[in-house]
């Protein structure tokens, strides 16, 4: 829409006269009528209808008797992003990511909570044919609810459901004003509608729709376009999918050891902040027993893996085993030599007191191991966060000599295994839940 002298522009009004809305209430009838009264602008083709999902619940009978909101919020929660004390982001039953699953407890009758609609965009496809049967108009319409979002303070209302509707204005490939490229400009225009009719419906005004009229563009020509559910963020584009303390949780029991690693190359920055998140780990007396070498190039691996392949066939043929046994443990042991990075962790004990009697000073070593051990813990820990798979092999520390030889390792450096680093062949298969009270003794 232009104005007189050609400046773009809209309009947007709210609709009054929607009654209180029951369940099994026709909808259609309900907005028409109110869109027809008299002194009202008809609606007209090119008009963008915005409903509030609550009217829409509570026509689909979405209203659930419930004393207990935090029951209704667990039967409509699909997963946990977040929680702070009392409240919780999850991720619900739609597919969206938002507090309390967007239960209400507000609006609806005492004992009662008002469910989102079970499929907000084919209630949106509904109330638009409807609509074009009743009053013979083509219109686009969003279904919406209130939100917070990340990094700002503040609710507004989005599109959870659309019909009609071009919901994402894609702008890649195109240019600036300037000439640049555009290269990752998606406008989310559905919510920019759904945020313009809240500006006129008010949250507490009694006004549930609200008409916007000077956008034809956004109107689908064909057809019910994508819906809102396009709208989702997937999993694997998702850089915030979990609060803090669940992404901690993700990645400790999310770890797992990877024995077979694809081709695409590690970030060698990724690896530093893992060991970044090594050096956090709780050690002796105030020591930093941590020294991680990064084997970032192929020759590099390959001396080391060669020479500590010729040391464990010396070690086993010393043993007694017979060749066949030492080519299938050999073949057994090769996981360090298919991923595209390694990692040796070593420990030194600087600082470490000095006991005249071997009981103090094995526990004062053993307290070096187990911070070591932490360490190692938590760069696994922090690799998994970064997407990275790993595999912790005790092999080094069979041959520290030699590791040391090819590594040009100072004398106190004490190798502590070799971690394997790379990204995953294939997802894991699922881990068998071990229930923390078969490895708990309460005194």
């Amino acid at each position: 829409m232009n104005d007189a002298a050609g400046v773009p522009g809209y309009r947007v009004w709210a609709l009054p006269g929607v009654p209180e809305v029951r369940p099994g209430d026709d909808l259609v009838k309900l907005v028409a009528a109110a869109a027809t009264a008299e002194g009202m602008p008809q609606l007209a083709d090119g008009d963008v209808l915005l409903v509030t999902s609550k009217i829409v619940s509570k026509a689909e009978g979405r209203v659930v008797e419930a004393a207990d909101r935090e029951a209704a919020i667990d039967a409509e929660t699909v997963r946990v992003v977040a929680r702070r004390g009392t409240l919780r982001i999850v991720q619900n039953r739609q597919g969206l990511v938002m507090a309390a699953a967007g239960v209400d407890a507000s609006n609806t009758p005492s004992g009662t909570v008002l469910l989102l609609p079970e499929d907000p965009d084919a209630s949106a496809r509904a109330l638009r044919a409807g609509l074009r049967t009743e009053l013979g108009v083509d219109v686009g319409v969003v279904i919406s609810d209130t939100f917070g979002r990340p990094w700002r303070n503040g609710l507004t209302d989005v599109a959870i459901g659309a019909a009609g509707v071009r919901v994402l204005d894609d702008l890649r490939g195109g240019t600036d004003a300037y000439g640049n490229p555009l290269s990752a400009t998606v406008v989310a225009t559905a919510d920019e509608l759904a945020a313009a009719g809240d500006l006129v419906k008010g949250k507490a005004a009694g006004l549930p729709v609200a008409v916007v009229r000077g956008l034809p563009h956004v109107v689908e020509e064909t057809g019910d376009g994508t819906g809102a559910r396009a709208m989702v963020r997937g999993a694997e584009d998702d850089m915030f999918r979990l609060g803090t303390s669940e992404a901690v949780r993700e990645a400790v029991t999310g770890r797992r050891t990877v024995r077979a690693f694809g081709d695409a190359p590690v970030d060698p920055g990724a690896v530093r902040r893992a060991v970044a998140a090594a050096l956090t780990a709780p050690a002796p007396h105030h020591t930093t027993p941590w020294r991680f070498v990064l084997l970032e190039s192929a020759p590099a691996r390959k001396r080391l893996l060669d020479a500590m392949r010729d040391a464990w066939i010396a070690d086993l043929r010393a043993d007694g085993k017979t060749e066949e046994s030492i080519a299938k443990r050999v073949r057994r042991g090769e996981v360090l030599r298919g991923a595209p990075y390694l990692a040796v962790p070593c420990m030194v004990t600087d600082g470490a007191h000095d006991y005249p009697d071997a009981r103090r000073s094995a526990a004062e070593r053993e307290m070096f191991v187990v911070a070591h051990g932490a360490g190692i813990q938590n760069f696994l820990v922090a690799l998994a966060g970064e997407r990275l798979g790993s595999a912790w092999i005790s092999s080094t520390m069979f041959c520290r000599d030699v590791v040391r030889e090819v590594l040009g390792l100072p004398e106190n450096w004490e190798p502590m295994g070799a971690v394997a680093v790379g990204h995953p062949a294939a997802a894991p298969a699922p881990r068998p839940q071990r229930p923390a009270d078969d490895f708990v003794v309460v005194r």
